[in-house]
């Protein structure tokens, strides 16, 4: 009788007990969720179809050798980025409204105006039209190609609703679903696999250049390192956050956010490994390499992962372009202002109209991947000058430490840079 009491005020005991851990965990968690910010954005920019194959290409081509590429691309990402929502946080101003102020010279300033908006719209116009084929593939893989003509549409139509309803806070939930999506596709495919650890740690860590893998290299830096993720970001967190105060946050953000980016790009080149023979000609063939693992689940599994990166890029290369537009001509508009709706509107049409109409804009793609080269080193040396300027920044510009690590990123951008623009001449 006495341990039945005793266990009866145990039972008692934990019916108020669990109700209490219960609610705490649900508002941990949904303090933590209200702390994610604009970093998850910026993973979901850079996480489309062109790193997913990319990061394809690099495993099956080269193994776990090119693993520290990958590592240099994120802290490169995770330095500007940083910069970039520093910067935001302190002026309450997009990068192109603060390099516009800054530059006193008007021929200067138009000429850099002009080379910023000119790369950014038609190359985001053409990125446009890869994260919509991206995603098609995606939905191609799971529902077959019974309805693939209507795919793009479909795509199309949920991204403008999404960016139509002009809120920060719905675009941010969806983002951080897909993302979470993407990521659980992407990381239990590469688990499963089973690689082996050691030589995951010798591809991080031990730097090596294989025969004709400079390109796979450039490839792997340029899909990371997002010139256009430098002014979405600095104008998301001025949105978001409002005062120094939230610096520490916002850090926290940016570094996990793309972290857990960098290490979903790692997942797809070590789940890419397994695959032994045969020319990759596009990332499904990944998922057909791991159906002995995996079987017959793998293309729907891998279907869900592209999916999900093309929609999320599909979203925010629009919205970067509707920002840098916004701060070049001084509009000031918000999300629900037209003109600020016009510009995604045309870079989101023009991605669907390329897929729907089977236009393969080769020639656009090429100026856009032109533009890239000379773009990244060029914004990253502005970024790099204006959070130096204490009339800009305060007490908050550049330590020493942060300028070494800019410069080291300028010159492995302006070298990667040229060898890129000289591939796409077909001079290299």
């Amino acid at each position: 009788m006495l341990k039945f009491v005793v266990r009866f005020k145990n039972l008692n005991a934990a019916c108020l007990v669990y109700p209490y851990i219960f609610t705490t965990t649900e508002l941990n968690l949904k303090k933590m969720f209200k702390k994610v910010g604009p970093g998850v954005l910026v993973a979901a920019a850079f996480i489309g179809p062109g790193t997913v194959t990319a990061c394809t290409l690099a495993g099956v081509q080269f193994g776990y050798a090119l693993l520290w590429a990958m590592l240099l691309s994120v802290i490169a990402t995770i330095v500007l980025q940083e910069m970039s929502a520093r910067l935001g946080i302190i002026t309450q101003r997009g990068l192109a409204d603060v390099i516009k102020e800054e530059l006193k010279t008007p021929w200067i300033r138009n000429i850099v105006i002009a080379i910023i908006l000119g790369a950014i719209v038609i190359g985001n116009a053409a990125y446009e039209a890869g994260n919509i084929g991206g995603a098609t593939l995606g939905l191609e893989a799971i529902f077959g190609t019974e309805y693939l003509s209507l795919y793009p549409w479909i795509i199309g139509i949920c991204a403008f609703a999404l960016l139509y309803i002009g809120s920060y806070k719905v675009l941010e939930k969806v983002l951080v679903s897909l993302v979470i999506i993407m990521s659980l596709s992407f990381l239990v495919t590469a688990i499963i696999t089973k690689p082996d650890v050691i030589s995951i740690a010798k591809g991080l860590f031990v730097p090596t250049v294989p025969k004709d893998g400079i390109l796979t290299i450039i490839a792997l830096v340029g899909t990371t390192v997002v010139p256009y993720n430098l002014f979405l970001h600095a104008s998301l967190v001025s949105e978001k956050w409002k005062s120094a105060e939230d610096l520490n946050v916002a850090r926290r953000d940016t570094y996990l956010a793309i972290a857990i980016g960098g290490l979903v790009s790692m997942a797809i080149i070590i789940a890419a490994t397994t695959i032994q023979s045969g020319e990759v000609k596009n990332v499904m063939d990944l998922a057909k390499g791991l159906q002995p693992l995996y079987g017959h689940a793998a293309k729907y599994f891998m279907g869900i992962g592209l999916f999900a990166a093309g929609v999320t890029s599909a979203i925010t290369a629009p919205l970067a372009a509707a920002y840098v537009v916004n701060s070049c001509f001084g509009w000031k508009a918000g999300l629900k202002h037209f003109k600020f709706k016009l510009v995604w509107m045309i870079i989101l049409g023009l991605g669907v109209i390329f897929m729907s109409f089977g236009i393969k804009p080769i020639e656009i793609i090429k100026f856009a991947q032109i533009a890239n080269g000379i773009l990244l080193p060029v914004i990253a040396i502005f970024l790099l000058w204006v959070v130096n300027r204490s009339s800009v920044m305060g007490k908050y510009k550049n330590s020493t430490l942060q300028n070494v690590f800019g410069f080291i990123i300028i010159a492995l951008a302006i070298v990667l840079g040229v060898k890129s623009i000289l591939k796409v001449i077909g001079l290299f």
